[in-house]
């Protein structure tokens, strides 16, 4: 996993060791952390002796800052290759059960943009069921010992079974859209507020209809 998101990172620009941390902390959010950064420069080695990377010649001239007391190894600017591309796209095409697991799940999504559709649906439709099971077993815990389970461990087990539960939803609104064509929702959105906003297409089943002052605009509609 940790190599497909440095290939898939410096597919988008040659990047600094340094760099190549700040950016898997920001794209991979809250999965950062079952990636081992401590794992990032020996997998760098091994990419480089591999032959996926290579360290850059003339390297970019961006202001990137970087804390004076940063390694050499950390300044070094790495790009990628031609064969490095090559073991990207093998990667990235990947949909075995390990796409489904939690870390796996995360970084195939976090490139998501550079999988084509058919895999996608692939992967969610995989990591849906796999989440289902999970569910599942929740519920069965939840149905035959929770009489047995002091009063923290059981909301632990609701916890964790609501958590599932969002997620199936989650993962069935995207699998919709994968099939329908449709991009997943884009925008800062007030999490409190429910409305789409003007520029999202309305749910399935529903219109907007033009409103004073905003032409083109639709209300919703049964």
């Amino acid at each position: 996993m940790l190599e497909l998101a440095i290939l898939g990172l410096l597919q988008e620009s040659p990047m600094h060791g340094y760099e190549l941390r700040k950016e898997l902390a920001a794209k991979l959010g809250a999965i950062r952390a079952a990636i081992s950064y401590g794992s990032l420069y020996p997998t760098l080695r091994r990419l480089q002796t591999n032959g996926l990377i290579a360290e850059a010649d003339d390297p970019p001239t961006a202001d990137v800052e970087i804390p004076a007391l940063t390694s050499r190894r950390g300044r070094v600017v790495y790009t990628i290759t031609a064969e490095g591309k090559e073991r990207f796209a093998d990667l990235i095409a990947q949909t075995g059960p390990e796409t489904y697991e939690d870390t796996g799940f995360g970084v195939h999504f976090a490139f998501f943009s550079r999988t084509d559709r058919a895999t996608r649906l692939r992967i969610l439709e995989g990591r849906r069921r796999k989440i289902e099971e999970r569910r599942e077993g929740l519920r069965d815990v939840l149905s035959r010992a929770a009489e047995r389970l002091d009063a923290y461990t059981l909301e632990l087990q609701r916890h964790g079974l609501d958590a599932c539960e969002r997620e199936v939803r989650w993962l069935e609104e995207l699998i919709a859209n994968e099939r329908s064509g449709r991009a997943p929702r884009t925008g800062h959105l007030d999490p409190t507020h429910n409305e789409p906003a003007a520029n999202e297409p309305p749910p399935p089943g529903q219109t907007r209809e033009a409103s004073p002052g905003q032409p083109g605009q639709e209300q919703e509609r049964p």
